[in-house]
């Protein structure tokens, strides 16, 4: 076997020695004896054996072996020898040998078919060979897509969540981690998480706390692996709190309401969570005992006269007695007057001696029977002097009051509390003494009464009491006169002192002049009007009325927590006119109208400037000055004080919305690739638009599309703007972003009047003049509107803002029922009937019943309900419908409002 060994290759004689070596010790003759102790401590033992490694990217691991003792030591990987020239020997001075090896990655990959690549350390001595344990040598890695990634989830508080994970197969086995918002989630130091032995993680009770990103993070010793972040949206479900008390009775005296409330705040809805459902305000019917004032009862009979000559007698308060808050008597409770001369003669006396100071004194008996006759005198005397001088008193008021009368001038004190307050004497008296107007028309109604909106056709006539003659036979009605020169009244107006922070602009402006005749002054294109009815104005007064639109800028209107602005803040005055009946005051507002959504108040601004409420909407008391009907787009303000008001609107929950308008315009001439298209956000009022379409006039901008309504509700959340589908091979967006955002506070809080983006489109080509796209808006987290836009660049449509409606309208003009008829309808349907054909019937068809204990409280019901039909219908109203509800009450005497076939 030797000689065999040294004629081959050293390798194979290598492995030649030692099958010889083996052999010695495994003869046939000693196969089944045991070696003796002291020569089996002569075999190799291995002091360090070859451990598991893995081969990170391309770098080499090295295997390490010691054995002792041991004269030759090499490694065999995968059943073969490892070449001796890759073996790095170690021989110390002790009998311990070592080895080392590398191994790279291309000889792990060699090795192909194999479930794994080994290697096994073998070591020689002069009794025996030992084998080490296999080594395994893998290549590591880690795959980079998850095998199954969290998904985000919305759960309610105190809910279990489960966050599966599956991580990405490699070698070695990944760990698993999670975090929450980039943070290491820790079990160990928060109970309430735990992670399962397959990576999936578990939250046991949902906490807002809880709500965040969370990832799986997968790593071994090649990398490090994210998953895509789940969102865990924690949200909190509202829940009412326990109902408040109920407040007192809204009436003072018989029927009324009393309301409480709740608020959806426990808890308060948070993430998304749904809100409370049913009513936050409840009302009840109360009645509230009436308070009783005091009432005197008779006066006791005189008593005897006294010693110092006088007698009394006395009242009690007794008649009724004064009861729940009722007030107390007024007046004196005692009185006492001097006795007669016949019941005390000293008195007698004493007036002898003062009227006959001269005469001796005679017997008393004469004396008596002089004193009575000079007394008697005295008196007649005494009792014509006050009767001259009363006399005298009553003409002097009788001629200034018909001097009053025949001027039909305004009286300077009222127009002087209107213009200067507290009482302060203007230095410009102009204003004061306003005189008559020379040139007012005079217009007799006898006979056939004629409509103002045909001068030819005549009214159907019948018999009806409508037709009788008024008491005074003829009347003469005199229009109000219109001021010519609305920038002349501004100037003049502005010289006052209360009256210098009034615009002055003349656009947004409307003046007259007016009688008891009553009138009407609108502000086109704003949807604010005043109606003045007739007999508001006292008779033998003219007044001098303004009305206006106030920039939202120049004011300090205060607005606190979820208040808005939901209409124009109006102007009309003089403040301090009196009035004989409620003006009617109408301007737009942008709330959804719903009662339940909202509290809404009137707020009016005092002298000092200062902002008060005077009226919250749903709680009218028609003993207060303002009532407030309010319609879907409009509120009709009831009104016997003049100033500057505004609606204030609180949302009192998340469902409250405003209505916004969205308009869009572009440049009229675009001869660049840059094409702009302004988007403005504004409230949904007239006077607002109008203020856009006179700013984009002077740009030279034009109208490409209808305006659009969007409810935009009080949730937080900010409105979003983008544009899609663009034709790409003709334009490009140059926003850098997806869309555009408003912040919610810069449209809730009305900081601003409107709210414009600009988006910014190329065309690729001069020659390209259609653009057809589609403008998306929404709210974050609510539902969206899209609006389709297709318009041609190169056709230029200039818009128009016209409306023909006069600024002013004075005396019959202004109205569609005329004056005499107006007053026999009141004094038909004034009076209460059994059968209900009055003003309440119709109030109910006229869909007025809500106001009924309003219209009550004034002197005439009829006249009111007909002042708001003028307000309603001024420029669509149909007096034949009105006619209709007169006859459906059962009035013969509607017919007079039919007008001929040729009207028609």
């Amino acid at each position: 076997v030797k000689t065999r060994a040294k004629r081959t290759h050293k390798g194979t004689a290598r492995h030649c020695r030692l099958f010889s070596v083996q052999s010695l010790f495994f003869t046939p003759s000693h196969a089944t004896a045991t070696l003796p102790a002291a020569f089996s401590d002569l075999l190799p033992h291995f002091l360090v054996e070859p451990e598991d490694e893995f081969i990170v990217k391309n770098k080499p691991v090295t295997l390490t072996c010691r054995s002792s003792p041991a004269t030759q030591i090499y490694f065999k990987c995968n059943g073969e020898w490892v070449h001796q020239d890759d073996h790095l020997i170690e021989r110390t001075v002790d009998p311990a040998t070592g080895v080392t090896i590398d191994i790279t990655r291309q000889q792990v990959e060699k090795i192909f078919g194999l479930d794994e690549y080994w290697c096994q350390c073998v070591a020689w001595s002069t009794t025996g060979t030992q084998k080490s344990q296999k080594a395994y040598i893998r290549i590591a890695y880690l795959r980079k897509n998850f095998e199954e990634e969290p998904q985000g989830k919305e759960v309610a508080l105190d809910q279990e969540v489960l966050l599966r994970c599956h991580p990405p197969e490699g070698v070695p086995q990944a760990e698993v981690e999670w975090q929450r918002n980039e943070d290491v989630i820790t079990p160990a130091s928060d109970p309430n998480v735990f992670i399962t032995t397959d990576y999936n993680l578990v939250i046991k009770k949902a906490r807002l706390a809880d709500t965040g990103n969370y990832t799986c993070v997968a790593k071994n010793i090649v990398a490090r692996r994210k998953s895509t972040s789940a969102t865990v949206l924690v949200y909190v479900n509202g829940g009412w709190s326990t109902w408040t008390t109920w407040s007192s009775c809204s009436a003072v005296c018989g029927r009324g309401w009393q309301k409480r409330s709740r608020s959806c705040t426990n808890p308060t809805p948070l993430n998304g969570g749904t809100s409370c459902e049913g009513q936050n305000v409840q009302k009840s019917a109360c009645v509230a005992t009436c308070p009783v004032d005091g009432g005197w009862s008779e006066w006791s009979k005189w008593s005897a006269c006294g010693a110092d000559c006088s007698m009394w007698r006395s009242r009690e308060c007794t008649q009724p007695s004064p009861g729940t808050g009722g007030k107390d008597c007024q007046g004196l409770d005692l009185q006492s007057l001097n006795c007669t001369s016949e019941q005390c003669p000293q008195s007698e006396f004493v007036l002898i001696l003062i009227f006959l100071p001269s005469h001796p004194p005679p017997p008393l008996p004469s004396a008596v029977s002089g004193a009575e006759d000079v007394a008697l005198y005295v008196g007649m005397v005494a009792v014509a002097l006050c009767l001259t001088l009363l006399l005298i008193v009553v003409v002097l008021v009788y001629r200034r009051k018909k001097e009053d009368l025949d001027a039909d001038v305004a009286d300077s004190s009222i127009l002087t509390t209107g213009f200067q307050p507290m009482g302060i004497k203007p230095k410009n008296s102009h204003l004061l003494t306003i005189q008559p107007d020379l040139t007012t028309t005079t217009t007799s109604y006898q006979g056939t009464l004629r409509s103002r909106h045909d001068t030819t056709g005549k009214f159907s006539m019948t018999n009806g009491p409508l037709l009788d003659p008024l008491p005074n036979g003829s009347h003469t009605l005199h229009n109000g006169k219109l001021n010519s020169d609305p920038a002349e009244f501004v100037s003049r107006l502005s010289t006052q002192s209360y009256f210098k922070t009034l615009p002055r602009d003349v656009a947004n402006s409307s003046y007259g002049t007016f009688n008891f005749l009553g009138g009407r002054l609108t502000i086109p294109s704003t949807g604010i009007s005043l109606l003045i009815p007739p007999e508001a104005i006292p008779r033998g007064k003219i007044y001098e009325i303004y009305l206006t639109v106030q920039r939202k800028e120049d004011l300090r209107l205060p607005l606190a927590g979820c208040q808005t602005l939901l209409s124009p803040v109006v102007s009309c005055g003089p403040p301090g006119v009196v009035l004989s009946r409620p003006v009617i005051l109408s301007m737009d507002h942008c709330s959804d109208a719903c009662l339940d959504n909202w509290a809404i108040r009137l707020k009016k601004q005092n002298y000092e400037g200062t902002w008060e409420d005077v009226l919250l909407m749903g709680e009218e008391l028609v003993s207060e000055p303002y009532y407030c009907q309010l319609e879907a787009e409009t509120c009709r303000l009831f009104s016997e004080q003049l100033g500057t008001l505004a609606l204030v609107g609180e949302s009192l929950h998340m469902g409250a919305a405003k209505r916004l308008r969205l308009v869009l315009f572009s440049d009229a001439y675009c001869s660049t690739l840059e094409y702009n298209i302004r988007v403005y956000c504004m409230d949904d009022t007239q006077d607002v638009f109008k203020e856009v379409m006179q700013m984009e006039r002077q740009l030279g901008g034009r109208l490409i599309d209808e305006p659009h309504v969007l409810l935009f509700k009080d949730s937080y959340h900010n409105l979003r703007l983008s544009i899609h589908d663009m034709p790409q091979a003709h334009w490009r967006s140059k926003l850098l972003a997806g869309y555009q955002e408003i912040p919610f506070y810069h449209i809730w809080n009305g900081s601003q009047r409107y709210l414009h983006c600009t988006f910014t489109l190329e065309r690729l080509s001069l020659s390209t003049c259609e653009l057809t796209c589609q403008l998306c808006v929404w709210q974050v987290e609510g539902e969206g509107q899209s609006f389709s836009l297709d318009f041609n660049i190169a056709k230029v449509t200039l818009f128009l803002l016209m409306d023909s409606t006069a600024a002013a309208l004075a005396g019959p003009s202004a109205f569609q029922i005329p004056y005499l008829i107006r007053q026999k309808i009141c004094s038909s349907l004034d009076a209460p009937c059994p059968n209900g054909a009055d003003w309440r019937m119709l109030a109910q068809r006229l869909k007025l019943e809500r106001h009924m204990s309003f219209f009550a409280s004034k002197a005439s019901p009829t006249s009111v309900i007909l002042d708001l039909w003028e307000a309603q219908h001024f420029h669509s109203g149909n007096i034949n419908q009105l006619a209709t509800v007169m006859a459906d009450i059962g009035k013969q005497e509607a017919m007079i409002f039919l007008v001929s076939d040729g009207e028609c």
